[in-house]
């Protein structure tokens, strides 16, 4: 189990040196599990060639900046089976972009969610993620937010959520 402390912001345009051609991505498919939750936090990840089950819960409370992380690999076979379970899917492409010394992942969701965009910054510790200075083309902090976690969102499409991201005045990107 580790230790997780992460903020997550809508974006209102990708950074002015970000390229979607030369900024490194991979492709990841999430399953939430069991279907008949509303915010199921079991996830089966397919990221590039590797997998696995994930179950992530907050440390205190419902802070979903500081939460516990249990990360089992799997096998392609592994994953395969448990892929064949009913499950609300969601598809997106993660860049990996760095700016100031600062790692950012953007996720620019796929099918029924394009247009949704979201950037993950990570950080080592409590402090350092209460010290954070968003960048100018973050739009707004939704870590708390229920309705762009990953297991509100798996199985939505953007109609879904259009309301909820129109309280931030957010803008559809599509690329």
């Amino acid at each position: 189990m580790t230790e997780e402390f992460e903020l997550t912001f809508l974006i209102k345009e990708l950074p002015e040196n970000f390229s979607l051609e030369e900024t490194p991505f991979k492709e990841i498919l999430d399953i939430y599990l069991p279907t008949v939750s509303d915010h199921a936090i079991l996830r089966i990840r397919k990221q590039g060639e590797v997998f696995e089950i994930t179950k992530k819960t907050p440390v205190s409370g419902t802070d979903s900046s500081h939460q516990n992380e249990n990360t089992i690999p799997l096998s392609k076979e592994e994953f395969e089976e448990l892929s064949a379970l009913p499950g609300k899917r969601v598809r997106k492409i993660r860049y990996y972009y760095t700016e100031n010394d600062t790692a950012y992942e953007i996720d620019i969701f796929q099918d029924s969610l394009q247009g949704l965009i979201l950037v993950d910054v990570e950080f080592t510790s409590h402090v350092e993620k209460e010290n954070f200075v968003a960048p100018n083309w973050a739009l707004a902090d939704i870590t708390q937010e229920k309705f762009t976690a990953g297991g509100v969102l798996a199985g939505k499409s953007y109609k879904d959520i259009e309301t909820s991201l129109a309280q931030y005045s957010y803008e559809k990107l599509l690329f």
